[in-house]
């Protein structure tokens, strides 16, 4: 009774043997191959832009259309950012080698920290918002009092109430990291579409149900596009943030080392905070795909 299932199956599944070949290792071979050129391929293409703008910068230099002494040859920069990571000497002129890790690593925890805040306050806060009106009437008017006032302005109250610490930094990585994530995940809950909810009312679904089967998977891509946003703005308060209320991190060493004339560590340091937020943005970027695969599927199909 089963073999005309298994003969159907077998015929059905015909045209993908023999694409394969006699040998269905050699397709998966195949596929593999293919999948780590494509990836190659994209990851050469990212860095095709800043290769060009390095080779202009170097030749700007050496050629003496920008003064030399004031504004470092990428070459130049890159020595003193190997030093600044792997030197072992340390003197009056070599007082950052060795230290990069370290600034780092404090300021990839001071924002990872303040984004983690912002996010867990930020996205239940948003969608409360875009969900009751009553909600939205008490506290949407204050958010947008207090989001036009820049984190600089922060800094003077941050410092009067947490000091110069940790919890100053943190502050003001929450503050920028919050509107966006807020703001957009209001958007997203208000954007979902009325058919979908008076479809889901007609099922029998109740308002719990329509909110978490409904209004949060059609906000989600506006939730991932405010944390995007979200991180990109913690990186940008954190340089604030280390500049005038903490002693460690890399836009402490970015302030110090202008201070005192080391320019090729000052952008060293801009390079790192950029491949810093780009990372991040990517690993958000990565999950949303993850995330959100379902609307993907449904766009090819």
């Amino acid at each position: 009774m089963r073999f005309p299932l298994i003969a159907r199956a077998i015929v059905e599944d015909a045209p993908g043997l023999v694409a394969a070949g006699p040998f269905p290792g050699r397709g998966l071979a195949r596929t593999w191959a293919a999948a780590a050129l494509t990836f190659l391929r994209e990851r050469l293409l990212l860095a095709v832009t800043p290769l060009i703008l390095a080779i202009l910068w170097e030749l700007a230099i050496r050629g003496g259309f920008s003064p030399h002494g004031i504004i470092p040859a990428p070459s130049d920069v890159a020595a003193a950012w190997y030093q600044w990571a792997f030197g072992t000497s340390r003197g009056m002129f070599d007082s950052y080698s060795g230290t990069w890790f370290s600034n780092a690593q404090a300021s990839m925890l001071r924002v990872g920290g303040g984004f983690a805040i912002a996010a867990l306050i930020g996205i239940p806060l948003g969608i409360l918002i875009g969900w009751n009106r009553l909600v939205a009437r008490l506290i949407d008017p204050t958010i947008q009092l207090a989001r036009p006032i820049p984190i600089t302005a922060w800094v003077p109250f941050a410092i009067a109430i947490f000091g110069i610490q940790n919890a100053n930094a943190l502050f003001l990585i929450f503050l920028g990291a919050f509107y966006p994530i807020v703001l957009n995940t209001t958007h997203g809950v208000r954007e979902t579409s009325l058919n979908l909810i008076r479809a889901a009312k007609m099922l029998g679904a109740k308002d719990r149900d329509i909110l978490l089967r409904v209004v949060l998977p059609s906000a989600l891509p506006g939730i991932l596009t405010g944390m995007r946003l979200g991180v990109g703005v913690g990186w940008m308060a954190v340089i604030v943030a280390e500049m005038i209320a903490v002693k460690t991190g890399l836009g402490y060493v970015l302030w110090d080392a202008y201070y005192v004339g080391r320019m090729n560590i000052v952008i060293a340091d801009m390079i790192s905070i950029g491949l810093f937020g780009f990372l991040s943005d990517r690993l958000i970027l990565l999950l949303s795909r993850r995330l959100l695969a379902w609307r993907e599927l449904s766009y090819h199909n």
